[in-house]
């Protein structure tokens, strides 16, 4: 197994991770703004290379305040259950508790509930969600 560096706020090549999010979350690559939407809206952004090559994803939105949200966590398949999820959640946490940040948020669908919980320490909460569109 290679090896894995992560990078915080690295140059965002819009396709290449259009490509990533779309092979982690089985969906059509569609080319979409990424670097433009996190220089605007992002504390901080990881990507998690092996030779070079893109496998995992996070960024870290917040309010400018107290709260961070961790956002479009994604590793390619290729990849997956080698811990590089976890990683990327923690150097997320990382860079919103260096930012001041004092919470983390998440969403997460059913079936990610042993990851977020158990293997990155979120505790479950009540929220609720407002389909705008």
């Amino acid at each position: 197994m290679s090896s894995i560096e992560f990078v915080v706020r690295f140059p965002v090549d819009d396709r290449v991770l259009s490509e990533l999010h779309a092979a982690a979350f089985d969906g059509e690559p569609t080319t979409q703004p990424w670097a433009e939407r996190l220089e605007r809206w992002a504390l901080a952004w990881i990507g998690a290379f092996s030779n070079d090559r893109l496998v995992g994803f996070v960024q870290a939105c917040w309010d400018g305040g107290a709260h961070a949200f961790v956002l479009d966590t994604a590793v390619h398949p290729e990849f997956g259950r080698r811990g590089i999820g976890q990683q990327l959640v923690a150097a997320a946490a990382s860079e919103a508790r260096a930012a001041g940040c004092e919470w983390l948020h998440v969403d997460f669908e059913p079936h990610l509930t042993a990851f977020y919980l158990e293997a990155c320490g979120f505790r479950p909460t009540d929220a609720g969600l407002l389909k705008l569109r």
